[in-house]
C-alpha cells in the first residue's frame, strides 16, 4: 500500500524585521508603478480610440453627403465682417 503524505500544515510566519525592510518597500512599488503605467498606456489608448471613432464617423458622414450627389456637404463658414 501506499504511505500516507504528511503536510506542513503550520502557517509561514515572516519575522517582523522583514517587515519594515526598506528593500521589500521597493520591491512592492515597483509592481504598483508597473500598473500605474498599464493604466496610463489603457487610458491613452481608450482617448485615442474615441478620437479615432468621432474622425471616422465624420468622414463617413461627409462620404455619404457627397455620394448622394450633394454639392454642400461641407459648408465653408465666413468670418463675420468687421465694421
Amino acid at each position: 500500500m501506499m504511505e500516507p503524505v504528511a503536510y506542513n500544515l503550520e502557517p509561514h510566519h515572516q519575522s517582523e524585521t522583514s517587515m519594515t525592510d526598506p528593500d521589500d518597500r521597493q520591491g512592492e512599488e515597483r509592481p504598483r508603478k508597473a500598473a500605474l503605467i498599464g493604466l496610463l498606456v489603457v487610458a491613452v489608448l481608450v482617448v485615442a480610440g474615441i478620437w479615432l471613432f468621432h474622425a471616422l464617423r465624420e468622414e463617413g458622414r461627409l462620404e455619404d453627403c457627397l455620394m448622394s450627389g450633394r454639392s454642400n456637404c461641407a459648408p465653408i463658414e465666413l468670418p463675420a465682417k468687421s465694421g
